[in-house]
């Protein structure tokens, strides 16, 4: 099987969308990164996902949904998710709420949990191709399991053609890093993923919320110890640099043969740039790759989050 990319345009979502109703797999772009989408309600589709990603049967799939109304429909909703949603939805938060006895979502996208993950991306196209396909999309990151999340159809072309059909091409995702995952489904707030929405602004709408054990069960994805890895090794909080080493920098004394995620120290923009700047040092027989440190303020501490798991073993 070749792998196609289609336009964002009316024709190219109108075939992706008759991919999905078949039970077929399509990458898509979201406004965090490009996701591997199925139809949420065929177990066969879903099943897919796992298979083209060589991804773990245990860690769960976040769903995408074209409105808030869709999402309450299949999870039992509260005071905290209400708040939550008005705020951030459409946007770059995921939220794990408990299934509802109506639920008809696949059984393999929560891993065996009676907890699902949700979310309403803040993306032209993914919303068209959701209402376009009449149903709710499963979608982890559109990248074999483990590796570096792709923010544009290259990426996603590069780690799986001819594992799936089509990707929908809407040129580089706006954010870059996942969305941040925060667990609704018990009495305590909770951040399982940290992402495009910081823990200060879920402070500040929902009050006080906790961060997750590292060692605590897997209940959403980005929870793997060693994930978004480049093949390349990578050496994290760098001040200094080995002659063979490819450096990414940050801010306005990184070395001059760095690839800087932002030279004016602005962590929106670094968080943009982080997957492409791996994607492209991480090539068959690179040399290591050296991290400057990154502030662990705001968006920071995601970008620290998948740079540290990026790092683990390598």
């Amino acid at each position: 099987m070749k792998t196609k990319l289609l336009s964002s345009a009316r024709a190219g979502i109108k075939t992706a969308a008759k991919q999905l109703r078949a039970g077929k797999l399509v990458a898509f772009p979201t406004e965090t990164v490009y996701g591997l989408g199925a139809n949420a309600y065929m177990n066969n589709a879903v099943a897919h996902i796992f298979e083209a990603k060589n991804r773990p049967s245990f860690n769960p799939l976040i769903v995408h949904f074209g409105s808030v109304e869709d999402v309450k429909s299949q999870v039992f909703w509260n005071e905290r998710s209400e708040m939550l949603a008005r705020a951030f939805w459409p946007g770059a938060l995921t939220i794990v709420l408990n299934k509802n006895q109506n639920c008809q979502l696949s059984q393999l996208i929560s891993a065996g949990l009676n907890t699902i993950a949700v979310r309403v991306p803040d993306h032209n196209v993914a919303q068209n191709l959701i209402k376009e396909a009449a149903c709710p999309i499963a979608a982890p990151s559109a990248n074999l399991s483990g590796k570096t999340s792709p923010t544009n159809a290259e990426h996603v072309h590069a780690s799986l053609n001819g594992k799936i059909p089509y990707i929908v091409n809407g040129g580089n995702c706006k954010i870059g890093v996942e969305s941040t995952v925060v667990d609704l489904s018990g009495k305590t707030p909770v951040i399982l993923r940290p992402g495009g929405v910081t823990r200060e602004q879920l402070n500040k709408t929902i009050g006080p919320v906790s961060v997750f054990d590292e060692d605590a069960e897997i209940l959403s994805p980005g929870m793997l110890k060693r994930h978004y890895a480049p093949n390349t090794h990578i050496r994290i909080n760098a001040t200094d640099f080995l002659s063979n080493e490819n450096v990414i920098g940050f801010g306005p004394n990184a070395p001059i043969s760095a690839l800087n995620l932002s030279p004016t120290e602005d962590l929106i923009e670094a968080a943009a740039n982080l997957f492409g700047i791996m994607h492209k040092l991480d090539k068959p027989g690179a040399n290591p790759i050296a991290v400057m440190p990154i502030p662990e303020i705001g968006l920071g501490v995601a970008i620290n989050d998948r740079l540290r798991r990026a790092a683990a073993n390598g």
